[in-house]
């Protein structure tokens, strides 16, 4: 590449629900973009994420896990997950180091090589490498070699402790075409406020909640607005949807003390994150049955 080319491209993230598809993102851009939980089925929409480089620019297009379709919501989400690979000049598979290739892994392998274009590389990324003897790597990776022989990179990784990030990183950039700049210096997502603001607190929610909890809900910001006394304030109202009333009691908690640490931890980091002081008030509302319900989902933001 010379010194005047510029390279950029789209890098799509792909693979099963709980990889790591959202912490490599984040990783990758050196801020949070992507919410984070241990629970699968975090990502529910197409996040944009972009690396600002002295010669280039990549799009990384970080995508729900691919799963089991049990509601509408979860054909949403995969579908979401699949449309990326026709735009990709560069896709990302992670697997998990310590579950191996599993069968779900490779028939989205197989999926993702039959549906690419044809000059679009294929890197398969073996993440948690942390979690698993070095010995056990080499015969993984022959693996997929054997398997697959359309993939063109297999990088072991950790995301959360940043190793071989590097790596990954110059290999995606040797691999984008020459192109132009697709997004300002400034912009490191294209995420509307609103929808960042509704993911912070399901964040919340499903780290603060049961095993049963995060799958059925989902938040709607209904407005953000200027204090009316201090126009630097930023006063955000916002409803916490759940499918049945045992549901909405849980998340309101004994003498509402769950629903005050929810609200208080999202607010301390939007605080953090919009560099203003933030009144965030929040409801519970039962939608029964909302995953299942297209005309109600596509008002959530879930567009079909």
């Amino acid at each position: 590449m010379s010194e005047s080319s510029f390279k950029s491209g789209y890098v799509a993230i792909l693979g099963r629900p709980n990889v790591g598809k959202s912490t490599l993102l984040n990783s990758l851009l050196g801020t949070k973009v992507a919410i984070v939980t241990d629970r699968p089925q975090t990502t529910r929409h197409r996040i944009v994420g972009v690396k600002h480089l002295k010669n280039g620019q990549i799009v990384f297009l970080d995508t729900p896990g691919i799963h089991k379709e049990k509601f509408e919501l979860n054909r949403y989400m995969n579908e979401v997950a699949f449309s990326v690979i026709p735009d990709a000049d560069v896709i990302l598979f992670l697997i998990d180091a310590r579950a191996g290739l599993t069968p779900a892994d490779r028939k989205i392998l197989e999926k993702i090589g039959k549906e690419k274009r044809k000059e679009t590389k294929v890197f398969v990324v073996i993440n948690k490498i942390d979690g698993v003897p070095k010995e056990e790597l080499l015969p993984l990776i022959e693996e997929i070699h054997k398997e697959f022989p359309f993939v063109d990179e297999i990088i072991p990784i950790s995301a959360a402790k940043g190793s071989n990030l590097d790596r990954l990183l110059d290999l995606i950039v040797e691999n984008l075409p020459e192109g132009p700049k697709y997004y300002e210096d400034n912009m490191i997502t294209d995420m509307p406020i609103e929808q960042y603001v509704a993911e912070i607190i399901r964040e919340k929610v499903m780290l603060l909640t049961s095993q049963e909890i995060p799958h059925a809900v989902t938040v709607n910001v209904v407005s953000i607005e200027p204090g009316d006394r201090n126009p630097d304030m930023l006063v955000i109202d916002a409803d916490i949807i759940v499918e049945r009333p045992s549901q909405k009691a849980i998340i309101i908690g004994k003498n509402g003390q769950k629903l005050k640490k929810i609200g208080t931890l999202a607010r301390q980091e939007l605080e953090q994150i919009l560099g203003k002081k933030v009144y965030l008030r929040l409801w519970v509302k039962v939608k029964e049955d909302w995953r299942n319900r297209v005309d109600y989902l596509r008002r959530l933001g879930y567009g079909f």
